[in-house]
């Protein structure tokens, strides 16, 4: 289980509340614009990270997590699992709290190597799903 229920309130609650969303776009069609959208009504700032840049729901954007400016308290995954694990390593050298993979973003190395270095991790798991249950 890659997201039990402790960790994931620790992470919603208590891990700080700028969130860089990495693949986050202006596409409406996309799952991560939707899930962006119930983050920030949650009270998370969220920071979309896409190689496009796109200001999105109000947020500048930037091309890359390292490009950030400032820090991001977790960052979530809406990329194939086939890059997640480099996107997690970012997190981790980042200085994030906390990774979380969205639902069928799986690898299972990734996430060892994660929380080996002291950061909190759900995967396979959405928090707009997760927040609302938290109450």
């Amino acid at each position: 289980m890659y997201g039990d229920r402790e960790t994931i309130r620790k992470i919603l609650k208590e891990s700080g509340d700028t969130w860089a969303v990495v693949g986050l776009s202006s596409n409406q069609d996309r799952a991560a614009y939707g899930v962006a959208r119930v983050l920030q009504q949650f009270g998370k700032r969220v920071v979309p990270v896409h190689p496009k840049a796109e200001t999105v729901h109000g947020e500048q954007g930037y091309p890359s997590l390292d490009a950030v400016p400032f820090p991001v308290d977790v960052v979530d995954v809406f990329v194939n699992s086939d890059l997640a694990g480099p996107v997690a390593d970012e997190a981790v050298a980042a200085g994030a709290k906390a990774v979380w993979f969205q639902l069928g973003v799986v690898d299972e190395a990734a996430y060892e190597r994660t929380r080996a270095a002291g950061l909190d991790m759900v995967m396979d798991r959405c928090p707009a799903i997760e927040i609302p249950r938290l109450g």
